[in-house]
C-alpha cells in the first residue's frame, strides 16, 4: 500500500516536526542549565571538601542558639533567686542630725535607719548631750516599732523607705 501525499502537507509536516524538535531543542538547553545551577547550589548545600556543608552549619548554629537559651534560662533563674535574696538585704539606710536639747547646738545626736524592702531592720539612734551620750537600738517590722519612736526616728525611717521628698 503506498500513500499519496500531497508535497505541500508533507512540508508542512516536516515545518512543523522541524519546529517541534527546535523547541525541544530549546528546552532541553534551558533543562541543563537550570541542572547545572541546581547541581551548583546543591554543591554549595552539601560543601565541597574543605568548607562545612549547609545542612551542618544550621544544625550546629541551632544546637548553638539552643544552649545560649537554656544559659539565659539558668541566669534569669539567678537573678530572680539574687532579687529574693536582696530583697532580704539591708539596702534602706538614712540618717537625720539633729539637737537634741535646746541648750546643745552643732547637730551632734542622730538617728538612722537601716532597713530592706520590707520595711524591717532597725533604727539607732544617738543622743548627745553636755556630759553624757546616750546610745539606742529600736527594731523595725513593716516601718513599725514596737518601741516608742521619737519623731526623728519615724522621721529617719519614712527617709529610708521612701526618701525625704515624702515627708
Amino acid at each position: 500500500m503506498t500513500l499519496d501525499l500531497d508535497p505541500t502537507v508533507v512540508a508542512w509536516l516536516a515545518l512543523t516536526a522541524a519546529v517541534v524538535a527546535g523547541l525541544a531543542l530549546l528546552l532541553a538547553a534551558v533543562a541543563l542549565v537550570r541542572l547545572r545551577r541546581m547541581r551548583r547550589h546543591y554543591g554549595v548545600l552539601q560543601g565541597d571538601d574543605d568548607t562545612e556543608s549547609f545542612v551542618r552549619a544550621v544544625s550546629r548554629k541551632t544546637a548553638e542558639v539552643e544552649r545560649l537559651r537554656a544559659d539565659v534560662e539558668r541566669a534569669r533563674g539567678q537573678v530572680e533567686s539574687m532579687r529574693v535574696d536582696l530583697a532580704d538585704a539591708i539596702r534602706h539606710v538614712a540618717v537625720v542630725r539633729y539637737d537634741a536639747f535646746n541648750d546643745m547646738g552643732g547637730r551632734m545626736s542622730f538617728s538612722a535607719a537601716l532597713l530592706d524592702d520590707a520595711g524591717d531592720g532597725l533604727v539607732v539612734s544617738s543622743i548627745n548631750g553636755r556630759t553624757e551620750t546616750r546610745t539606742y537600738a529600736k527594731g523595725v517590722k513593716a516601718g513599725v516599732s514596737d518601741a516608742v519612736l521619737s519623731p526623728e526616728e519615724e522621721q529617719v525611717i519614712g527617709y529610708a523607705q521612701h526618701g525625704p521628698s515624702s515627708n
